[in-house]
């Protein structure tokens, strides 16, 4: 590449990099002001550059306390939002048996890369990103140097990683989604060693203010952000600004272009890496997940940002009343000029006890009569308390983990949390959506890259760790679906009652009136106890047993086999895997081995030998 091109290309992608920051000033300026509330510097705003300013104090006298209700508010509502962790399952291309073998075989895959990368952890640190700032980016991409190691080489992983949205910079901050948007920017502060080993080229270190601000800004974590509460921002040597741009396919570039620039010098030019699009399409590495949406507008809405001026209020009122106290309880005192000594009684005041002398012929000294508080601080102050409860759609309940009302019955205390739940599903919406948007591309980047056999490990039916070896002939769909409904519309304890309304209404029995051993053992282990008797352990044994031979192809009766269970597990496995070839007539021959073995004992009126635990 001529070196004149390589020049304007780093000239042309600074100056869009620099256009796109000026245009989302307004909302970084916003973030930062919640950051700041959240972490309680809450004496602050922000000014018409966009900087943040403390608010300093009218009289040196004045109380600045901070009763921060906020940080409350956002650490309940991220509390209710970890509890949303959907079960998702890939759909089959089609109802051929070939599709719907390597669609299960998909999920198992699906599962034990998100047990690998910790996915829950990784959602619980982008929601409290996307609930103090409103949006979160997850940047899903795929890791050559980790995995396994394979003949002297790493396999391969795939990677998730949390992006705060101070590193994000779409082409036009109007775009509603990502898929809007035809480029998106990714500017953070790295360290020119590691731009060394990824890209392989020498980058100066910056002494910008540039590289302080985004330092602060995406040091990795909230904490680190807490620098931007002050008007000096540290810089950190011996880094660099990465600027990344990722282009979306067009008729001159089909498979999009990516481009990175460090300190005038250009690392990488190529087409997008992944193919993570639908239909083998190449589009943006990242999902972006909103706390609620901005209706014409790229970046969301927070509850913090709803909150902060009912949070000024709260404290101004707090403060005030203290005030007012104070002059209550350590008094004004009116002196005549000259008839004590002012400068002991300011330092020491009137002690119990004191002797007060003053001029002969003056006026004695006086307390002022100060009155008292009124009654509408304490109006004022319940109404906004009450506020809060409005703004953030967080309850007394869920925020003090207590009972509204001592005379409040079961029923009402129930409905009342989920009416609270119901006003944080919008947001547990979009948890679940990203979730589901990291799984598709999860399952692409290993359709891509998973050319070689792997080996991954899983937990089957019966609750055993497996070993599944595959490869990227074995995912033939990435069409990820719910298997759950939203976690906060259906809670436990709803599923449990329902459950018990099954129960009594005799739709788990069989038609002897009965629950058989397999019923009961589901029953129990869908309310969360399972294994509580020997029976329930018993039958646990058994499909265990069943599963084995299953997996294993290989079948024998035993002598102490209950047949019923046998055959539900075998049955079950035949319709659910559906094995093809001599595999199903084996399968199939054992079957009705044991239901002859079954039979047999029917007939001479005996019953299988139970093993007492």
């Amino acid at each position: 590449m001529r070196r004149e091109y390589e020049e304007e290309l780093v000239a042309s992608v600074v100056k869009d990099f620099e256009e796109r920051r000026e245009a989302r000033r307004p909302f970084e300026t916003q973030w930062r002001l919640d950051l700041n509330f959240y972490m309680g510097d809450q004496y602050c705003a922000a000014t018409a550059t966009g900087e943040i300013e403390d608010v300093e104090r009218e009289y040196y006298w004045q109380e600045r306390e901070v009763f921060n209700h906020i940080a409350p508010l956002v650490e309940t509502r991220s509390a209710k939002l970890n509890g949303v962790r959907p079960t998702m399952t890939v759909r089959p291309f089609s109802s051929d048996d070939g599709d719907v073998k390597t669609a299960k075989t998909a999920s198992k895959i699906l599962a034990s890369a998100c047990d690998k990368l910790d996915m829950d952890a990784v959602l619980a640190e982008g929601t409290v990103w996307s609930e103090i700032t409103g949006t979160v980016f997850y940047y899903v991409g795929w890791d050559g140097n980790a995995g396994m190691d394979v003949g002297g080489a790493k396999e391969g992983e795939a990677c998730v990683k949390v992006v705060p949205p101070f590193e994000i910079y779409p082409d036009s901050v109007l775009n509603q989604n990502l898929g809007d948007c035809r480029s998106v920017i990714r500017a953070r502060a790295v360290d020119v060693a590691e731009l060394k080993r990824v890209f392989g080229k020498v980058v100066e270190p910056e002494k910008t203010e540039t590289v302080g601000i985004v330092a602060a800004a995406v040091g990795g974590g909230l904490t680190s952000v807490g620098v931007l509460n002050k008007l000096t921002v540290s810089r950190p040597d011996g880094h660099a600004v990465l600027i990344e741009r990722y282009a979306l396919p067009s008729a001159d570039k089909p498979n999009g272009e990516y481009v990175a620039v460090a300190n005038g010098v250009l690392l990488c030019r190529g087409e997008l890496p992944f193919v993570n699009g639908t239909d083998g399409a190449r589009t943006f590495p990242f999902v972006k997940q909103v706390s609620l949406l901005n209706a014409g507008c790229f970046f969301g809405a927070s509850i913090v940002e709803r909150a902060i001026p009912v949070q000024r209020a709260y404290n101004a009122v707090k403060n005030r009343k203290h005030e007012l106290l104070n002059r209550l309880s350590m008094g004004v005192m009116a002196v005549e000029d000259g008839s004590v000594d002012i400068d002991n009684l300011e330092q020491e005041g009137i002690s119990p006890g004191k002797i007060l002398v003053y001029r002969q012929g003056a006026t004695p000294p006086r307390m002022v009569d100060c009155g008292s508080v009124p009654s509408g601080f304490d109006a004022e102050e319940a109404r906004l308390l009450n506020e809060f409860t409005q703004v953030s759609g967080v309850s007394e309940i869920m925020r003090s983990s207590r009972d509204a009302s001592s005379a409040m019955s079961g029923a009402a205390l129930q409905l009342l949390i989920e009416q609270d739940d119901t006003r944080l599903s919008l947001s547990a919406e979009h948890v679940r959506l990203a979730a589901r948007e990291i799984a598709r591309q999860l399952i692409r980047l290993y359709k891509q890259f998973g050319t070689d056999a792997r080996l991954s490990r899983i937990v089957g039916d019966n609750g055993r760790v497996e070993l599944l070896r595959w490869s990227a002939s074995d995912i033939s769909s990435d069409d990820v679906v719910f298997e759950t409904d939203n976690e906060l519309l259906s809670t436990p304890a709803m599923r449990q009652n329902m459950m018990f309304e099954l129960y009594k209404l005799g739709l788990l029995f069989d038609g002897d009136g009965k629950m058989t051993d397999g019923a009961r053992h589901r029953f129990l282990e869908a309310l969360g106890y399972g294994g509580w008797d020997g029976g329930v352990d018993l039958a646990t044994v058994h499909a265990g047993v069943a599963d084995t031979e299953n997996v294993k192809d290989k079948y024998a009766l035993g002598e102490f086999d209950d047949h019923d269970l046998h055959i539900d597990a075998h049955v079950k496995y035949l319709l659910s895997e559906r094995p093809l070839g001599k595999r199903a007539e084996r399968l199939k021959a054992h079957i009705r081995e044991h239901e002859a073995a079954r039979a047999a004992v029917s007939a001479t009126g005996g019953e299988n030998e139970k093993i007492e635990m």
